[in-house]
């Protein structure tokens, strides 16, 4: 169970450093899907897994728009800036390389994230 923590903890240190591609609306709005009660923001490591997302959602004839954005900018600002249980769905729609970033402590910032202790008094 260690071994995995650290392998996590090395990915998102990565994915923290790396700019990855959000694909966005006509509004410049980046593509979101809920699930399970937290809105996930698709980010994508390069142009081939945004591909193979488009092809599995059957939008591969489709020209996708698209933002690089520090991964630390997503978890940092943009996650905060939600309003709602937000996290980061990395490389969705390729078989192996998927990762979820979720909405807990360590991975975004204490004050949104779900698993974080609320003082008494406070609401979130």
């Amino acid at each position: 169970m260690a071994h995995r923590r650290g392998e996590f903890a090395a990915l998102l240190g990565e994915f923290r450093r790396s700019a990855v591609l959000v694909p966005v609306t006509e509004d410049e709005i980046p593509l979101t899907a809920d699930q399970g009660g937290i809105r996930w923001i698709y980010a994508f490591s390069d142009e081939s897994a945004l591909a193979r997302f488009a092809v599995a959602r059957g939008e591969g004839g489709r020209e996708w728009a698209y933002r690089r954005v520090l991964g630390a900018r997503l978890l940092d600002a943009a996650i905060p800036a939600a309003g709602v249980p937000c996290g980061v769905a990395l490389d969705v729609g390729s078989e192996r390389d998927g990762v979820l970033f979720p909405p807990v402590v360590g991975v975004v910032p204490d004050a949104v994230a779900v698993d974080a202790q609320v003082s008494e008094g406070e609401s979130r």
